[in-house]
């Protein structure tokens, strides 16, 4: 049931992006913080999610980037109503929706949506990752010379654009190419379905990560902080690869930002 619930939840807030998309005009665009936009199609999107999940779960606690934050234990909701609001304001077409249960701590579900492509990926703890019902795995590539890495620029924290660049230097040296497409959601299904072999961003929020850390784990992949430690949903500073790819990453990730980030 639970399943059913996120997958109609995610469907029913596709159906609404796609009638907003390309109608958005500045009037219906507001600034949270400087760089980080919300728009009438996050707020009825998570809106529309969050009347799905009531509906039917009731006793559940919800934790939503634009409006509930209950606190831990039991059954809890994380929601990204719309992640890549700013490709969304300019119809740029990599957004999706994200959906997560968590469990006493632990993330039991996880869907992500992409509208655009008609993809839905779901995880379930101990039971695999499928796209569109087909069972999906991480991709086996094992040279840094072959990989595809997926990254995000920090946007919300342009004071350690340095930093960040400086990762982004070190990793490009070795990697086949990487890739910056807005919706880390959607990257982390990238990873788990084969598409892209690692990722690592600074300054997450929970909602961003929760669904992609199960999905990429229960397609045999890896998902930790910075420093190694898994499940980065509170740290937000993600590394996340196919596994083997993971301590060459990891270590170039480490080299630039120790000292600089907490652990």
């Amino acid at each position: 049931m639970m399943k059913e619930t996120a997958v109609l939840a995610a469907k029913e807030a596709a159906r609404i992006i796609k009638k907003h998309v390309g109608k958005i005009s500045q009037a219906n665009i507001d600034l949270k913080r400087k760089f980080d936009y919300v728009t009438r199609a996050d707020h009825e999107s998570e809106k529309k999610i969050i009347e799905v999940i009531r509906a039917r779960c009731p006793d559940h606690k919800i934790y939503a980037e634009e409006s509930i934050k209950d606190g831990p234990g039991g059954y809890r909701w994380l929601i990204d109503p719309l992640d890549g609001t700013t490709n969304y304001i300019h119809a740029y077409p990599i957004y999706s929706v994200s959906i997560a249960l968590e469990h006493d701590g632990e993330i039991v579900l996880g869907v992500v949506y992409d509208p655009t492509r008609d993809e839905m990926f779901i995880a379930e703890k101990g039971k695999g990752a499928t796209l569109n019902g087909d069972p999906i795995k991480v991709s086996t590539i094992d040279d840094p010379a072959m990989s595809l890495v997926l990254t995000g620029f920090p946007f919300r924290s342009k004071k350690m654009v340095d930093l960040y660049l400086s990762s982004f230097k070190k990793i490009f040296a070795r990697a086949s190419d990487i890739r910056r497409d807005g919706s880390a959601a959607l990257d982390f299904c990238a990873i788990a379905c084969g598409r892209a072999d690692a990722f690592w961003e600074i300054g997450l929020s929970p909602w961003d990560v929760a669904a992609g850390y199960l999905m990429i784990s229960e397609a045999g992949g890896m998902m930790t902080d910075f420093f190694g430690k898994k499940n980065p949903l509170w740290t937000g500073n993600v590394v996340a690869s196919n596994g083997i790819l993971h301590p060459w990453i990891l270590a170039d990730v480490q080299e630039t930002f120790a000292g600089h980030i907490d652990g």
